[in-house]
Formats: C-alpha cells, structure tokens, sequence
C-alpha cells in the first residue's frame, strides 16, 4: 500500500494518519519530519537542506524531492508507505510518479480530507497557548477560567501562525499550488474524498473502510 493524505492546513490529516498507522501497519512519512531526519543524519542530501534552512530560506524543490525519495527507497518504506506533505505540487507529483515507476512501484491512492476555508479558520485560529506550552481551544477544549491556563494559571496567547490573516494566507498558497492536485490524481483514478467536518471518528472509519478496500483491489 503505497498512500498518499492531502488537505487543507487544519483538516486533520496527522490524526488520521495516526490512526491509518495503527490500522495497517503502515510506516508515516511527513515531509518536515523526513528533512529533520536528513539533516540530523549529515546526508549529502541532508546537508544541503540545512544551507537553505540555517538561511532561512525555503529549501528547493530538487532537494526536497531527493530527501523523500531516499526515504522512501529505504527499508522502512519497502512494503508500502502514507505520505503526508508531498507532494504539494503537479511537478513534485510527476517526479513522485517518475521515482516510484523507476522501483516497479506505483500509487495505491491519495485521500483528500475535504475541509471548508472558514472551518480551516474556525479550528485554527481557536487555539490558545499556555506559557507551558498546553494548548486549548476556544471552542473545542476551552480552559475553565477564560485565557487563563488550567494548570499554572498563565494568560493564554493566540500564537502568530494560527492569527486569521496567516491563516488565510497559507490557505491561499493552497490553493494555488497543492490544490491542483486534486485534478491531477482524480484523472488518475486515485483521488478519494472525505468530509473533514465529520467528527475525527467518522472520518478515521471512513478512510479506514476505503483503505481496507484498496488493500483488496491491490491484492487482486
């Protein structure tokens, strides 16, 4: 099973993959997480990686392809994987395509977790921050004593990336470059959709009984 989570920032796409992992026995892939990885481990890939970030530049496309695509050449991935954060572009995909043909691999699917702009906004920007570092959200696990942390009694804080005009920012850069996706593998046969504003466990059995059928018609 070689899977694939889209969605907007804010779908929910790491608490269903926590869960499809749990389920299949599949090994997670996130991008910023495979990068980490890289940089820690001093690959040559790697290395190259942490120029642009120790920069603070965004690190490119020819690099962040290779980053993934060693990883997923390696042991870990050698019986299926879920990737989550790649690609977030058409030519990032016809490279993923391009890679995974070389390996006499192809796609199993890519699930898009469907999620409206302003419910993308309403979860995000609801969330508060203790000095700790606990999180709340306004609507979903309010603390019991308004902007006032549960544990330390610290004021709470809305951090920068989760303020609606940033939030409405990223979305848009969604929008243009990784909703194409959604075209791209829908004329492949691959997309499958879900309603992320069901609960977390509607969709979890949703994407699960989709998977499971997948798995099957891989099988066959």
């Amino acid at each position: 099973m070689n899977l694939i989570l889209v969605g907007p920032p804010g779908a929910g796409k790491g608490t269903q993959a926590e869960k499809l992992t749990e389920d299949f026995g599949l090994p997670y892939f996130a991008t910023g997480n495979i990068l980490r990885d890289a940089v820690a481990d001093g690959t040559e890939l790697g290395k190259k990686a942490k120029e642009y970030m120790d920069a603070g530049e965004l690190v490119p496309d020819d690099v962040i392809i290779g980053v993934i695509l060693d990883a997923l050449k390696g042991e870990e991935a050698s019986s299926g994987f879920l990737l989550d954060g790649f690609p977030r572009t058409v030519p990032q995909a016809d490279a993923l395509a391009e890679a995974l043909e070389k390996l006499g691999r192809r796609l199993s699917g890519v699930l898009l977790i469907d999620v409206p702009d302003d419910e993308v906004v309403r979860r995000l920007s609801g969330r508060r921050v203790s000095k700790s570092g606990r999180v709340y959200h306004v609507d979903f696990d309010p603390p019991k004593h308004p902007d006032r942390c549960d544990i330390d009694g610290s004021a709470l804080i809305q951090r920068d990336d989760d303020r609606p005009e940033t939030i409405r920012k990223r979305l848009a850069v969604y929008h243009d470059q990784t909703e194409p996706l959604v075209d791209y593998y829908e004329s492949r046969d691959l997309l499958r959709r879900f309603d992320g504003t069901r609960t977390p466990t509607d969709v979890h059995d949703h994407i699960r009984a989709t998977v499971a059928t997948l798995r099957l018609e891989d099988e066959l």
